[in-house]
């Protein structure tokens, strides 16, 4: 995607779907068989900005990490 032109809706319909697939498929994957998705993230990276891509990214992480704090429970350190 050129990094000049700001995304329109078609785009960025296209963008969030690439994404929603990537995600799905780490979601069903292990991390071990991660690497089983890159057929999805070379789709995410060519159809969202590269400043998306890496928001996304933090995102997901963040995602997660809430997620396994959620459920584990978050215990301070002394």
């Amino acid at each position: 995607m050129e990094a000049s032109n700001a995304p329109n809706a078609l785009q960025r319909r296209a963008c969030w779907a690439a994404r929603d697939e990537l995600w799905r498929c780490l979601d069903e994957k292990s991390d071990d068989d991660a690497a089983l998705c890159d057929a999805f993230r070379k789709v995410f990276e060519a159809k969202c900005p590269a400043q998306w891509v890496k928001y996304f990214n933090k995102r997901r992480d963040f995602l997660k990490f809430k997620e396994k704090i959620n459920s584990d429970g978050f215990e301070p350190s002394s």
